[in-house]
C-alpha cells in the first residue's frame, strides 16, 4: 500500500471531523468506532485501487503493439482500462 498507517490515520481523523461539522448528519457510534470504519474503508479502496492497477498494467503489457508508459496513448490507454475495471468491481 502506498499510504502509510499514519496517514491513513490522518485521514480518518479529518474525514471524521469534516463529517461531525456537517448540521445535518448526527454520528451514532463513538468517535473511535467511526475512525475505524472510515480506515477500514480507505484501506478497502487503496487495496482495490492497487488490484486494479495490476490488471490494468498487464492488460498495457499484453498489447502487440508496445505502449509506453508515460506517453500520451499510454495515459489515455490506462484511464480507460481503469475506468472499466473498477465498473467492473462496481466502483464506478
Amino acid at each position: 500500500m502506498k499510504l502509510s498507517d499514519d496517514k491513513i490515520s490522518h485521514m480518518a481523523h479529518i474525514s471524521l471531523k469534516a463529517l461531525k461539522e456537517k448540521d445535518a448528519l448526527k454520528l451514532l457510534a463513538e468517535d473511535s468506532e467511526v475512525r475505524r470504519e472510515i480506515k477500514r474503508i480507505i484501506v478497502k479502496e487503496l487495496r482495490l485501487a492497487e488490484d486494479i492497477d495490476e490488471v490494468v498494467q498487464k492488460k498495457l503489457q499484453s498489447y502487440s503493439k508496445k505502449i509506453y508508459e508515460g506517453t500520451n496513448e499510454w495515459d489515455i490507454m490506462y484511464n480507460k482500462l481503469f475506468e472499466e475495471e473498477s465498473s467492473k468491481k462496481g466502483r464506478g
